[in-house]
């Protein structure tokens, strides 16, 4: 290797090494082997493209896949931010106050968790479990979580195209939506029959805990004695927003438990008052996640309800943002939450007690006019206690 590309390497690697000793103690470090292993692996990459690729090469460009890919290789909520990227941050320039109503994640391409209840983007077809495969005329194939969702967002009535895969469709569907300004969903119910009360809670953005509280009051004084709890695609809101409509359904017990790098577990208690003390069954998909998947996890976690439906999203982490030497930062999830027993819950979901298969649906075809899921759950809460 020439001096000249051993010190360019030197310098495009540094924050890579600044990064990888941040939090560990200088005597550990010292101690171990294999971190200086990989980095020695890693010069050796970057000095073998150097000098053998077949073009010259833009290193700098080469590194921010790297960092990428670093990133990438923890979870899909994990990112690479680059400086240009973290000033926008610093400086508090949103994307735009519109958006088209999607939470997503990444598999391969970007991929939609759920659509909120009403959006542009439900509006459109866009269901749980659709590939982003471009977003306006960028690829999404090396695009981060993060940085997808800022092109989603815009100006009220702009639009944005996108080409969407579903399932195992060789075609992608080209599909233009167009942005609006955010309205929270509210939580609703209704009666099926003459005593069981069924609640959709769309969203755990917003003052959830008081209006599951109004609705559930609503629906007991209507006649209602069991409850069929409906949280499926939903994926928006605070973590903490799932744990606190939680209590109002469990007493006692523990709720979750929250591990924190550097902090260890804490178990997260109920308040010891739950206003709302009938039977439950709660409604899941692949589309649950985040503080839906908390209340969830809380309820069945103390066996105040059964879930019933698809395994869900698995997305329970926090995330902090580490600077690196050179102003770009990465977004690492440093802290998750579990289930009541101790159990994982980001990239792995729940598994429902009860398991119901929902037949896919083509792109464009109306939404099946059964509820496979809903009429599960209302066989089992029947026939509860």
């Amino acid at each position: 290797m020439s001096a000249r590309t051993r010190l360019f390497v030197f310098a495009i690697t540094a924050p890579v090494i600044a990064f990888a000793l941040v939090g560990a103690l200088l005597g550990q470090v010292w101690a171990r082997e294999t971190p200086y292993a990989n980095l020695r692996v890693f010069e050796e990459a970057v000095s073998l493209i150097a000098n053998n690729y077949v073009e010259e090469v833009n290193l700098s460009k080469v590194m921010r896949g790297a960092m990428g890919g670093l990133a990438e290789g923890l979870d899909p909520d994990s990112a690479y931010l680059p400086p240009e990227a973290v000033r926008e941050v610093d400086a508090g320039n949103g994307a735009g106050p519109a958006d088209i109503g999607v939470t997503l994640t990444r598999q391969y391409y970007l991929r939609v968790i759920a659509t909120r209840d009403g959006s542009p983007a439900a509006r459109a077809g866009l269901r749980a479990g659709d590939y982003l495969r471009v977003i306006g005329e960028r690829p999404t194939r090396e695009m981060s979580v993060w940085e997808g969702m800022r092109l989603l967002r815009g100006e009220p009535g702009s639009t944005v195209g996108l080409l969407v895969i579903r399932g195992n469709a060789a075609d992608p569907h080209p599909v233009e939506v167009t942005r609006e300004l955010p309205a929270t969903p509210v939580v609703s119910g209704r009666l099926i029959g003459a005593d069981v009360g069924y609640l959709r809670i769309p969203t755990f953005a917003g003052s959830v805990p008081t209006a599951v509280s109004t609705r559930v009051a609503e629906l007991v004084k209507a006649g209602a004695s069991r409850l069929v709890v409906d949280v499926r695609d939903v994926a928006d809101g605070p973590l903490d927003a799932g744990i606190a409509t939680a209590r109002l359904f469990v007493a006692s017990g523990t709720l979750a438990h929250k591990e924190t790098k550097g902090a260890g577990r804490e178990a997260v208690s109920a308040g010891g008052r739950a206003p709302i003390d009938q039977p439950v069954v709660v409604l899941v998909n692949r589309g649950t996640s985040g503080a839906s998947e908390l209340f969830a996890a809380a309820l069945a976690g103390n066996k105040r309800a059964e879930l019933v439906g698809e395994r869900t999203h698995g997305r329970a982490g926090l995330q902090r943002m580490v600077r690196l030497n050179d102003g770009s930062a990465m977004l690492i999830t440093n802290a998750w939450y579990l289930t009541p027993g101790g159990e994982p819950i980001h990239q792995k979901g729940l598994t429902p007690a009860h398991t119901v298969e929902v037949p896919d649906v083509e792109f464009g075809a109306p939404p099946p006019e059964t509820d496979p899921i809903l009429d599960k759950g209302l066989e089992l809460v029947r026939a509860r206690r």
